[in-house]
């Protein structure tokens, strides 16, 4: 799942190449991604891209005022193609195509756009078209973006105190902090060499801090190698740069033990016994009674 850093690439990509550019066009293969009806997806078409920012996860693009939002959730991503003239004509139902968006075609007849796909049988991919961003539920809701000017060890000691639960679940609830998802949570956490089960609210200020640094340092750290990478690259680039996650078996870079694994129904999360939890492993089931 593309995730804050990912995303922040994708909107500076986006931000480079269609920004000034007029839609020729938006084609919705996939329908069950477009969210909103009104306005219709087809009023983008004629309007100028102005600008691509992010909001958490969700990718939005500014097109005169309208808004082309989308949220790529866990099989997503964006591919750009310099030319989408001779490209096939979309048919729904085929394929991981789910959102064709055309831009109006440079001098030498090439037209420009990009492909929103999605990998899987579970279809969460999901487009809006709103006049605001913050008409998009999932925007409305989110708590503060852990690169924003708000986020301060205050801020984040507010967000843990009194509450029950691991701080893993914490990290990932885009209600409480926006824009990090399973990988980053792993890496954050193993760069504050705490478990993922510790409960969020017994954290002292000592431990506070470690680990608004490291949220701070890792996603800082990962938006600027993602930087400049083109958005064909991005899911390498991302791999390359964990530590921890999806890295279970291999040798911990920072102490040399067994990156161990923790599994559930529909996701699993990667630790480091030695760094993370004073060398014990976690038990391997969701509800075991595990480490604090």
């Amino acid at each position: 799942m593309p995730e804050l850093p990912e995303v922040e690439s994708l909107a500076e990509f986006l931000r480079e190449r269609a920004v000034g550019r007029p839609v020729a066009g938006v084609d919705v293969v996939a329908f069950q991604a477009l969210k909103t009806v009104d306005p219709p997806v087809t009023s983008l078409a004629g309007l100028t891209v102005t600008g691509a920012t992010r909001h958490g996860k969700f990718l939005d693009l500014d097109c005169d005022g309208l808004h082309f939002v989308t949220h790529l959730a866990r099989g997503g991503w964006l591919r750009w193609r310099d030319d989408l003239s001779g490209a096939k004509p979309v048919r729904p139902g085929k394929g991981p195509l789910a959102v064709r968006v055309r831009l109006a075609p440079d001098d030498d007849g090439r037209e420009p756009g990009f492909e929103l796909t999605e990998a899987g049988t579970q279809k969460r991919l999901a487009v809006y078209v709103v006049r605001h961003p913050g008409e998009v539920p999932g925007i409305a809701g989110l708590g503060p973006d852990p690169l924003g000017t708000g986020f301060t060890m205050d801020a984040l000691k507010d967000i843990v105190s009194g509450s029950r639960t691991q701080i893993k679940g914490l990290l990932r609830d885009q209600k409480v902090i926006a824009g990090i998802g399973n990988a980053y949570s792993d890496e954050v956490l193993h760069a504050a060499r705490m478990s993922p089960f510790k409960i969020a609210g017994t954290l002292t200020d000592e431990a506070i801090a470690g680990l608004h640094e490291a949220i701070i340092s890792t996603l800082r750290v990962a938006v600027e190698r993602s930087r400049g990478i083109a958005a064909k690259d991005l899911k390498t680039e991302k791999k390359s740069g964990l530590r921890v996650h999806g890295r279970a078996g291999q040798q911990c870079e920072v102490c040399g033990d067994t990156i161990r694994e923790v599994s559930f129904a529909d996701s699993s999360l990667q630790y480091c016994p030695t760094c993370q939890t004073g060398g014990k492993p976690l038990a391997d089931r969701r509800l075991s009674r595990l480490l604090k």
